[in-house]
């Protein structure tokens, strides 16, 4: 089967040593030519592949759709504070009336008011409730947050992210994306 693959499709699944993702969300995909310089180089092994291949006039190869390394790599503990992550903390929806329509941040103590804009005082809010609640404390405003701000744990931000699946699972992606999720009866 000769098949004209794009850039943009046959990702690959990338686990970890242990056959855990990289990384939930977002999910830890290679191109598939990232994926093919990865095997040649002997930094992953191949798990599953699609029915597609790629050919050269001397070279046959079926597109893997999922890799592990070689070599374990250690995740990092503490998240980068980022407006992605604050988001996915907060599981995309405003912290005071659960909207998930035009997200921004906003300071639990007003940055006005010496607030610092760090994973302790910033939560996601829908556009609305961030300009009614404006440079007021939570109590002037009569507004409280769903939760209250915090660093979370890496563990938290995957935990979170499997909550939101991307739009694409390939089949042979399953088993690697949820082995920890409780199971049905």
């Amino acid at each position: 089967m000769n098949v004209h693959v794009s850039p943009a499709g046959f990702p690959a699944l990338v686990l970890n040593a242990d056959f855990r993702p990289l990384s939930y969300y977002p999910l830890s995909l290679w191109s598939w030519q990232d994926t093919i310089k990865a095997v040649f180089l002997e930094r992953v092994s191949i798990v599953a592949n699609y029915d597609q291949a790629v050919r050269s006039p001397s070279f046959e190869m079926r597109l893997p759709s999922v890799v592990s390394l070689k070599t374990y790599v250690k995740p990092s503990t503490h998240p980068a504070f980022t407006r992605f992550n604050v988001f996915l903390r907060d599981r995309f929806s405003c912290q005071y009336c659960g909207s998930r329509d035009d997200l921004t941040f906003d300071h639990v103590i007003p940055r006005s008011r010496g607030g610092i804009t760090s994973w302790d005082n910033v939560i996601t809010a829908c556009s609305p409730c961030n300009l009614r609640k404006g440079s007021l404390t939570m109590n002037e405003a009569h507004m409280f947050p769903a939760q209250m701000p915090y660093q979370p744990t890496v563990h938290h931000l995957h935990r979170n992210g499997r909550q939101f699946p991307p739009n694409y699972l390939h089949d042979s992606w399953l088993d690697y994306l949820y082995w920890d999720t409780e199971l049905e009866p």
